[in-house]
């Protein structure tokens, strides 16, 4: 069972679905057994990943999302920690609720559609896929 934890603010009119869906695919997609794995979602304002941006990434972007893994898998040959309750837990990610907006404004696509990508983009992440 793949558990899902969202974790929103009501002023941000966010499709839970199209963010369990997207992390569902993308977990299929990438063959990731879904016996017991978790992953948290967390929509936030621009101040909260603006903080984060500074704390995490030494930066001071705007960023549609971010994602911080439980492990890092390029530095580890072996794999995910078993965790004594046999969940996986593959880490956080953060969506940016206005800079999606805008995004998808921009990119003249539904904003489900952009969370879809982000969302499934950042969960790629979680496994341990990162850009060249």
């Amino acid at each position: 069972m793949v558990n899902v934890e969202i974790h929103t603010d009501t002023r941000y009119p966010i499709n839970r679905k199209i963010i369990r869906k997207a992390i569902m695919d993308t977990l299929a997609s990438n063959r990731v057994p879904s016996e017991e794995v978790e992953v948290s979602v967390a929509v936030v304002g621009k101040r909260k990943m603006k903080m984060l941006g500074r704390e995490f990434l030494k930066d001071d972007q705007n960023h549609e999302v971010l994602s911080f893994p439980y492990e890092d898998l390029a530095s580890n040959q072996g794999g995910f920690i078993n965790f004594p309750d046999n969940v996986l837990r593959l880490g956080d990610i953060v969506l940016c609720w206005p800079e999606v907006v805008l995004l998808a404004s921009g990119e003249d696509v539904m904003v489900d559609a952009e969370i879809y990508k982000l969302t499934s983009h950042a969960t790629e992440h979680l496994l341990g896929k990162h850009h060249e």
